[in-house]
Order: structure tokens, then sequence, then C-alpha cells
């Protein structure tokens, strides 16, 4: 059975409505992920229906669908509504008008629309809405073509969507995390299918139907078919290659069933399928990519694929090796070894089969030993890291300790050279400003810096006279109200999870009297895992509870992550914490947001007044919560790992313990947890709470804010980290 194009639109129909002619812009609007970053594009759709907005959790879609007609009408006969709407709808036009100025045009012009950058990665963080994305990794990707978008550089997104997502998070009452998965339905989501144009075939009413574009692959031994959505963000195409389609055979539509999720199998064929699929969908849609950027090594069987399709026509192996390792470059994110994925021989065997190396002119041990570091090693697994680092012509980190520590650990790949002398550099990672900013921050930007405070950002010396010029009691105003909001949120989010979970109505009403607004709020908020070091705040709890319990300067934190569903050591820890957070005395002044996704994320990053990091060294890449929290003035007390050295200059945030540590483990973390500690009750507390009598505004702590805002800004946004890509990598300038 193959699907059409007619009956997707069919069923699209069903799902449709017609809006008021005065608002109708927002069918159009709703396709293309624009409207989330763009300033009041959110609230437009929120406006329309607040309640129904967190219920659909801000799908523009569902929520066009679900909008009672009164309310509709309503909206659509208030001339302020109305006039919001077209200012959105003609800055979109505006926005993607193909003769707009960009800076790609003019600084990457040999990167073209019709020779674009094709960039795979397995999860996009685009928006909650759409939940193809686990964590950091993921939001990088999202924050790359946004930023491509942006700046008008020519980029195609590839990467696969999750029919069940990632999973959802829930703590019982001992604090031990259980997981569920929800199903995504396609057809609810701001996403199409691809059709094949020319290929069509008659319908039951004898009219002639488009069929979807179809994607095939053998994988273990079967043929598997997957069909393609397209997504809108900005200027910028995301395809997805989904197998759940009915020709398949069960097992193989599932291979797009869970992001992360299954064994070692389905990591293997899941990746076969974004990189040879990903490669044979651009090919079937005529996209002759300038460069092919593998961002993680989970797209690296794309190169394989890329030389399947020279050697087929008789061109020897090692020619087709040498001229696809001109087209490719691969970002690692990941700085220890145990996270690069590695297959046994026996289930690369069994997924790729021998013909698909007969193909390549390979022999099977050839074949083997492109992902091994020790050619004819039989004991060495395949790594999709090796055989990234040997078809890319260029390699990089994501920070420079990242790229430091990937050139060490990498040095078995390039025998003779010296770690120096390893080709592997880094791009530090950087965050897209208007995803991230506060509306009400942003305004403030507008007013001072100007409309186009995007644009002066990458201007250091003007984006300091705009933050300077901000008087210090609106910006400390505005950082109030924020973390408000925040308080707000979590004791609405608290109540209504204690209701659901079955807790006493005291229990669940206590909520409402959480936290205190002018305490000073820290948040905590990453993927929970051992180098993580989640339990280092728990080092002393004696210590802890002072700062917690000082009714005239308290401490109060927010806490919020997930624990991977096999990773039972992660589990304790969160359940370690979960358990202490219940606490009588720590009760009001701790909470853990469970289900951690992109709009807790959004509230934390927005309104906490620090943001609270501690990995053991040097095991953080490159990190971005802190680059998001300085974009909205909030201030950073991190372990000097990741892109924190690059940023911290001891006057914009506070650093725990030096950046180098030699010695034992126990020792490092015994040290950086009296370093934590002792900045905490020594710097960042008094400097919170300095203010003159009779002024509440403590100049000090705003000053830090701003020097936050100025340093850190314009050095950590993803326009600068897409032009940096687009100079280095992909144009090797």
């Amino acid at each position: 059975m193959i699907e059409t194009i007619d009956e997707v639109e069919r069923t699209e129909m069903q799902n449709m409505r017609e809006l008021p002619e005065t608002i109708n812009a927002l069918e159009h609007l709703s396709w293309n992920y624009w409207w989330s970053w763009a300033a009041d594009g959110a609230a437009v759709f929120r406006d329309l229906d607040p309640g129904l907005w967190e219920t659909c959790e801000h799908n523009p879609r569902r929520l066009l669908l679900e909008v009672e007609d009164f309310r509709l009408i309503r909206m659509a006969t208030d001339p302020v509504y109305i006039e919001r709407v077209e200012r959105l709808a003609k800055s979109f036009d505006d926005y993607m008008n193909p003769a707009s100025r960009t800076w790609a045009a003019e600084s990457a012009k040999e990167i073209t629309t019709a020779n674009p950058v094709a960039y795979f990665c397995a999860e996009f963080g685009i928006h909650q809405s759409l939940p193809l994305y686990s964590g950091g990794l993921g939001m990088l990707a999202g924050d790359h073509l946004k930023s491509a978008s942006d700046l008008g550089l020519p980029l195609v997104g590839v990467g696969l969507i999750y029919n069940h997502g990632y999973f959802r998070q829930r703590l019982r009452r001992d604090g031990w995390q259980e997981e569920s998965y929800q199903q995504i339905n396609p057809r609810e989501l701001p996403i199409r299918p691809v059709p094949i144009r020319s290929v069509h075939q008659p319908g039951e009413d004898g009219h002639q139907q488009t069929a979807q574009l179809r994607v095939e692959l053998t994988v273990r031994g079967r043929r598997v078919s997957a069909q393609v959505w397209r997504v809108e963000v900005g200027r910028v195409p995301l395809y997805l290659l989904d197998t759940n389609v009915p020709e398949n055979h069960p097992v193989d539509r599932m291979i797009t069933g869970h992001l992360y999720g299954g064994d070692r199998e389905t990591r293997c064929v899941q990746e076969m399928v974004l990189g040879i699929g990903g490669v044979r969908l651009l090919h079937q849609l005529g996209i002759e990519p300038h460069v092919f950027h593998l961002n993680e090594g989970h797209s690296a069987f794309l190169t394989l694929e890329l030389a399947r399709t020279q050697t087929v026509a008789g061109v020897p192996f090692s020619a087709a090796a040498q001229a696809l390792r001109e087209r490719c470059v691969f970002t690692t994110h990941t700085p220890v070894s145990a996270g690069h994925d590695e297959f046994e021989t026996p289930l690369v065997e069994m997924c790729f089969g021998e013909d698909y190396w007969q193909q390549l002119g390979l022999e099977r041990d050839g074949f083997l030993d492109l992902g091994r570091v020790v050619a004819g090693n039989d004991e060495e697994l395949f790594g999709l890291t090796p055989l990234a680092l040997k078809m890319c012509r260029s390699t990089n980190g994501v920070s420079r300790i990242h790229g430091e520590v990937s050139r060490v650990l990498w040095t078995k790949m390039y025998p003779g050279k010296t770690v120096k002398e390893v080709p592997i550099t880094h791009v530090t990672n950087g965050v897209h400003a208007p995803t991230w900013v506060a509306p009400l921050l942003r305004a403030i930007y507008e007013k001072y810096v100007g409309e186009d405070w995007t644009e002066v950002l990458h201007q250091p010396k003007k984006w300091a006279e705009g933050i300077n010029a901000i008087p210090d009691a609106e910006l400390w105003r505005a950082r109030r109200l924020l973390k408000a909001r925040l308080i707000a949120f979590l004791r609405h989010r608290l109540y209504h999870t204690r209701l659901q979970h079955g807790e006493s109505v005291e229990y669940a009403v206590a909520a409402r009297s959480m936290f205190d607004p002018e305490a000073l709020t820290i948040g905590f908020a990453r993927r929970v895992a051992a180098y993580k070091r989640w339990s280092l705040i728990l080092t002393d709890p004696i210590r802890l509870l002072r700062l917690i319990e000082n009714d005239a300067r308290p401490v109060q934190f927010v806490f919020a992550g997930k624990a991977h569903p096999h990773d039972q050591g992660a589990k304790l820890i969160l359940q370690h914490l979960a358990q202490w957070k219940l606490d009588p005395q720590v009760m009001k002044r701790a909470v853990f947001l469970q289900d951690y996704d992109q709009e807790i994320a959004r509230q934390l990053v927005q309104s906490v007044d620090v943001w609270l990091n501690m990995p053991r060294r040097p095991l953080e890449a490159s990190g971005t919560s802190g680059e998001k929290v300085a974009m909205n003035a909030g201030l950073n007390l991190s372990v000097l790992d990741g892109w924190w050295p690059e940023g911290y200059d001891g006057t914009n945030g506070w650093a725990i313990g030096p950046e180098r540590h030699e010695g034992e483990t126990h020792e490092e973390d015994a040290l950086d947890a009296e370093s934590f500690y002792r900045v905490l009750e020594t710097e960042v507390v008094p400097t919170y709470y300095d203010h003159d009598e009779g002024d509440a505004v403590p100049h000090r702590w705003v000053a830090m804010m701003k020097r936050a805002i100025i340093t850190l800004a314009p050095a950590f946004n993803s326009d600068r980290m897409v032009q940096e890509y687009a100079k280095k990598i992909y144009l090797g300038e």
C-alpha cells in the first residue's frame, strides 16, 4: 500500500477549518516554525485561546483545529488582535522574500540553493510541539537550522521522525523515575508529506493521485521503505524519514519508533536509515549538496552510501572515498570513548549483508576496517566515529577544551602525529538568541540597543553601549518579573502534578505557596548522568540547609532532568535528590520539575538568578544552557569546563574550582564541592543581597548581569557559530 498525497490532503482537510478572513493568515503562519522565534509569534497563537494553547502543547495546528467557534470569531473581530496578525504575517513575508539581503548572500556565495549544506543529525530540537529531541545535541541542531535561516545560508536538514518520540518522565513517590511513551500523529503536527510530483496513479474516483515520496534500502536482509516528511524552519527545510508505513515488516515499522530507545540493533538500523536513506532522499529530491555535515557520528553511514554511488559505476573504492572525503565534515560532541556508537561485528554483518560491501568493491575485512582504529583487529568493535574521522576532510569539537580532549582521544587514529598535529579543530557552540531571550528582555534590547538588536549583537562595541544604557532599576525590575513568572509556573505545574499523582489535597495546595519571589533562585537542569555530578550539591546537606533556611538571605533551588531509561546509576542519583527535597525543612526551597522539555528549559533559563553546572572535567563537551541564561541576564556558577573557560573573565559570573585538576576523582569531587559551598556563601549570596537601605536594586549584582550580557551574548550565539562553520568548516577559509 502506497499512501498518496491526495489521501494525505483529504486527511488534512478533515483536520482544517476555514478561518475568518481577518485572521486567516494564521493558517499559513502555522506551517512554518518561524513563528516560534519571531517577535510576538508565539503570543499571537497563545492569545487565541491561552488555556487550549497549554493543552495542545503549543502546537498551532491543533490550536486552530480545536479552538471554539465563539473564541475564534471574537478574536477575529478584535481590531487590536487583527492588527497583530497582519503585522506578524507581513514580517513573515518580508523574512521569506527571496530578494531579502542576508549575510550568506554576501559572505558565503559559494553555498547556493542548488548546492546547499546537507545537515544530518539524529535529533532536532526545533520546538516542544515537535518531539524529536532528547537534550543538548537536539537543541544545538535546532538552533543551527534557525541561525542558518536567519543568515540566509542555504541548508537542508535531514533526520528521522520518531513515532513515539523521547520518553515522558514521572517520579514515583519514592523518587524512582518511570518512563512512558506517547503516540505521535504526524497529521497533527506542522509538517507535510513530500510528494513524487512525477508519479501519478488513478484513484477510486478516477482522478489522478500524486504518490508520497518513498526512500528504500535493504536492512537486515529485508527491503525497507521510508516515507518522507518536510518541516519548514524559516527558510530551511528539514526532511524526516519515517519507516512506519504499511508495506514494511512490523519490526521495520518500529525502526523510527523511539528516539534512543531499543537495543544496539535498533540503534544500528536507525543510523542506517538516517545515513543511507538520507543520501538516497537527497538524490531523489535532486539536491546535490556543497557539503555534507555529520552532526555527531549517528549519520556516519552516509559516507558509505556516497562511496557506493560511485563504486557501482565502476570507480575504485579508494578513489570514491577520496572524492567524497572532500565533501564531508564531521562534528563530534562526545569527549569520552564510551559515548561513541560502536557495534559488534556480527550485528554489522547482519544489518548490512555482504551485498552492500560487495557493491563498495570491498571484502568483508576491508569493510569492517573502515570502523576500526586498528585495521585487522578482530577484537575491535565497528565504531561510527572512526568511520567519520576516516571519511571526512574536517573534524571539529564543540569548544576549545573539547577540541583538545578529542585530539588526545583520537591520536591513535593518526600514527606518527603528535597530539597537537591531530587534525581536529573546534567551533564552540552557541544558542539562538531570538528563540531563547525572554520577550520582556527582548523589548528592553529593542528599546536600548535597537530594533535590529540581533544584528547589533555581532558588533560588540555597539552592543555594549546599548546594554550599558539600560537603567539598573529597569533591568532589575524585568528580572524580578521573570522570576515571579517562573515561580507562578512551577506552583501551577506542581499543584496539578500532585493532583494527577493522587496526592492529598493538602499536599497539592501546599505547592501554591512554595518559593519566595525575592529569594536568590538557582537553577540546575540537565541530563542526569554520573559525570554531571548531581550528587555534589548534597555533599554537605547541613551546610546546604543553612543556606536554604536563612530567613534574611534565603537560597532556593529548581532542579529538572531525565536519566536515560537504561542508566540505573543515574536513576539512583535522581532518586537521592528527589528524596532529599521531600525533607520538610527543604520542601519550600527546593523543587524538581518532572518531564524536562524545551518549555521547562525556556522558563528556567529566562528566569533563574544563577545557573549551576558542576560536570567532572573535561567531560562537558560544551554545554549551552548557561549561554541561554547569560542572554537573559542570569549569571553562571560553573566548573571551568565546556564553553565556560572561554567566557568567564572573573566579572561576569563565578567559577567552581580550578580549570585543570590533577589527582584522584574523589579528591576532585571533594575540592569542587568545597569550592561550590564557599563561592556560594562568600560571593554569590552576599552580592545578590547587597543593596543600600531604601534602594531595592542590588547594583553590584546588576553590574555583573550587564557584564554577562555584554561579554557572553556576542560570543556564544548560534549566528556566530554558523558563520564560523560556513567560513572555517564548509568553505575551509
